[in-house]
C-alpha cells in the first residue's frame, strides 16, 4: 500500500466572518492511499487558529503517517492523538480504501436517496443588511432552523436583528440558534443570556471562551437559554477528562466536530459519554471540502439523531469538488449522478 498527502486551498465565494476574525480561504490536505490500482481518500480539515493541531510540524506529521501507512487505522489513531484532523483523515482513507466506492463510506438509506438529514441554514456575520439577506434566502430556501453567528457587530444590532425575526417568525415557524463562539466576557455573559432568552431561541454555543472551566459550570447551571459546549471540547483527547469536563460542566448539549474531536471514533466517545449524563449533542462539519463533508454526512445518518445537524456547508467555495450532497428544503441529501468519484481521483489521487 502507498500513502502520500496533497494540500488544497478552498476559496471563499465571499469573505466569511466569525468572532475570530474574517475568512476568505481555507487550508485542507488530503491522504490519498494506493493498493491494486485502487484509491482511498480521506480529508484532514485543520482549521488555522482553531484546531489543537495547528502546529509548525503539521505536515511533518502527514509526512510520517504517510510513511508508516502500513501500522493500519487502529494503531495509527493511537499514535495520531495530538493530531486530530490526521485522524479523521486516516479513518476516512481506510474506509475509502476498503469499499466498492472510494465515497461510499456508510451504506443507509441516506447514500440511497431514500432518506435526508436535517439541517441548520449557517448566517454568517456581516453588517445588519447582509445578515437580513442570508436569513431571507435561508427561509426562502426552506429552512426551518437558522443558526446565527453572533459577537463581532454591536451586541444592540444584533438583538436588533433578532427582534426584527421573532417580529416575523414565532417560535413554531423557526428555530434560531445563535453561536457566540466565545466572544462574550464571563462578568458580562449571563446579562446577555437574558436580553437573548426574550427571543425564544433554541440554543447558545460557546458563550464564553473554553478554559473557563467554573464559569461556564456557573452559566450552564443558571442559563435562561441551553448552552452548547464547542471549542470547549478542542484539545480533550483522554477519555476520562472528557467525562470530567462534561460532568462538571453540565451543558445542555455539546456539538461534535469529527475534524476537531479525532474523527469518528474521538466523536464517539464524547457522544457515549453525553448520553449516559443525559446531555443532547448534534454534529456540525468544520468548513471542510465536499470530501469531508461527504465522510459526515454519511456516518451522522447512522447516528439517528432527530435534530438538525450542522452540514450545510458545502456551498462556501468557488473551488470545491462535485458530490451527490444536495441541500434543499432544510435538509442534506445524497443524489448521485454522473461519474464525480473518476473527476475526483483525476484530480486529487492522480
Amino acid at each position: 500500500m502507498k500513502a502520500t498527502y496533497k494540500k488544497y486551498i478552498l476559496a471563499f465565494k465571499r469573505p466569511s466572518g466569525t468572532s475570530r476574525g474574517i475568512m476568505t480561504q481555507k487550508e485542507t490536505f488530503f491522504i490519498i492511499l494506493e493498493r491494486d490500482k485502487k484509491f482511498g481518500i480521506g480529508e484532514c480539515g485543520i482549521l488555522r487558529g482553531l484546531s489543537v493541531d495547528d502546529v509548525p510540524d503539521y505536515e511533518e506529521r502527514l509526512e510520517w503517517t504517510c510513511d508508516n501507512i502500513g501500522l493500519g487505522k487502529d494503531v495509527l489513531w493511537e499514535a495520531l492523538m495530538s493530531y486530530p484532523s490526521i485522524q479523521f483523515g486516516v479513518e476516512q482513507a481506510f474506509l475509502s480504501l476498503n469499499s466498492s466506492d472510494p465515497f461510499l463510506l456508510f451504506p443507509s438509506e441516506f447514500t440511497q436517496n431514500n432518506s435526508a438529514i436535517p439541517i441548520n441554514g449557517l448566517i454568517w456575520m456581516g453588517d445588519e443588511q447582509y445578515m437580513h439577506q442570508q436569513i431571507q434566502q435561508k427561509l426562502e430556501e426552506g429552512f426551518k432552523c437558522i443558526k446565527l453567528k453572533i459577537g463581532a457587530i454591536d451586541f444592540e444590532k444584533e438583538i436588533a436583528l433578532l427582534k426584527s425575526i421573532r417580529n416575523k417568525y414565532s417560535e413554531n415557524e423557526i428555530e434560531l440558534r445563535v453561536d457566540a463562539n466565545g466572544a462574550f466576557l464571563p462578568s458580562e455573559a449571563m446579562h446577555k443570556l437574558e436580553h437573548l432568552s426574550l427571543f425564544g431561541l433554541h440554543s447558545i454555543e460557546q458563550p464564553i471562551k473554553p478554559g473557563n472551566i467554573n464559569e461556564m459550570r456557573n452559566l450552564c447551571s443558571k442559563t435562561p437559554i441551553p448552552i452548547a459546549l464547542d471549542e470547549e471540547l478542542i484539545g480533550i483527547t483522554d477519555v476520562t477528562e472528557k467525562e470530567k469536563l462534561l460532568q462538571t460542566a453540565r451543558p445542555q448539549y455539546i456539538i461534535l466536530k469529527p475534524s476537531l474531536a479525532g474523527g469518528f471514533k474521538g466523536s464517539m466517545e464524547w457522544i457515549k459519554i453525553a448520553e449516559k449524563l443525559n446531555i443532547k449533542w448534534w454534529v456540525t462539519s468544520a468548513l471542510e471540502s465536499n470530501i469531508g463533508l461527504n465522510a459526515i454526512a454519511q456516518w451522522t445518518y447512522t447516528l439517528n439523531n432527530p435534530l438538525p445537524q450542522g452540514l450545510g456547508t458545502g456551498g462556501l467555495y468557488t473551488n470545491n469538488f462535485e458530490c451527490p450532497l444536495k441541500v434543499k428544503n432544510g435538509t442534506i441529501s445524497y443524489e448521485k449522478t454522473g461519474n464525480w468519484e473518476n473527476n475526483l481521483i483525476e484530480n486529487i489521487c492522480i
